[in-house]
């Protein structure tokens, strides 16, 4: 009899921790009001239906207040973002590698950009990707579907532990660091950086980690299980639709 109570009472906490683990994530008022911002671009709202970027966000739990970086930003679809999560009493810094300015000037992009009154709480930060530094302790390091490209020729293949450590020691105390890209297949390692823009999950874990910082769990909002990872992100048939980890590490508080 205890035995089939004991059984019983396992049944019903995986029953409970399978429904948890299931249920969908909430939403805070200030996530979602950011993303609503009319002031986003049409360029932006666009691409809000493969990129989900409620979810995202209130995953990697940026909130009113934060200092936030967002490292290699693209075109600042996040940037613009964050600016709103974080408020008046917050700020977002957009980190451009030097290592960019190359494809900067080919594109004849002005950097830094013009001041954009909507969003005042943003400015520019600009060195070596490997000596990443903000002017104040952050509460969230940010890079989305970047991280693979640190492998590759364009950016000298800056060492990784470097980078890491830099992106370590910006981080308060507790603060988190996101990293979103696109997956490769497993045991890949960075075979496919340069060829397909893809990367390993395990290697990011693996180097992130030993740069001091623990896991602190994983989104599987961009997740896509028919990406064979075979294809090149930009090959129009997956474009935006590709199979995406998130991933969240934080630093230790000790």
């Amino acid at each position: 009899m205890k035995v089939r109570i004991a059984l019983s009472a396992l049944a019903a906490l995986c029953l409970s921790a399978s429904v948890n683990a299931a249920a969908p994530q909430k939403i805070p008022a200030y996530v979602t009001a950011a993303v609503a911002n009319p002031n986003r671009t049409e360029a932006d709202t666009k691409q809000d239906e493969n990129r989900k970027p409620a979810d995202v966000v209130a995953f990697a739990g940026v909130k009113p207040g934060d200092r936030v970086a967002d490292l290699i930003p693209g075109r600042g679809y996040y940037t613009r973002i964050f600016s709103g999560v974080v408020g008046p009493k917050g700020w977002v810094y957009a980190f451009v590698p030097s290592e960019m300015d190359p494809l900067l000037k080919k594109n004849n992009i002005t950097f830094p950009p013009p001041d954009d009154p909507k969003f005042a709480n943003v400015s520019y930060l600009h060195t070596p990707i490997a000596t990443f530094v903000a002017p104040e302790k952050l509460d969230v390091v940010w890079t989305s579907q970047n991280y693979h490209d640190l492998h590759n020729k364009a950016f000298g293949q800056p060492d990784m532990a470097a980078v890491n450590k830099a992106v370590f020691d910006a981080l308060k105390p507790g603060g988190v660091y996101i990293v979103l890209d696109h997956a490769a297949a497993a045991g890949s390692g960075a075979n496919d950086t340069e060829t397909l823009h893809r990367i390993d999950p395990a290697l990011v874990k693996k180097e992130v980690l030993a740069a001091g910082f623990v896991f602190a769990g994983q989104s599987d909002a961009l997740a896509d299980p028919t990406d064979d990872h075979t294809k090149k992100i930009f090959d129009s048939a997956i474009r935006g639709k590709t199979d995406r980890f998130i991933f969240k590490f934080r630093k230790p508080r000790k």
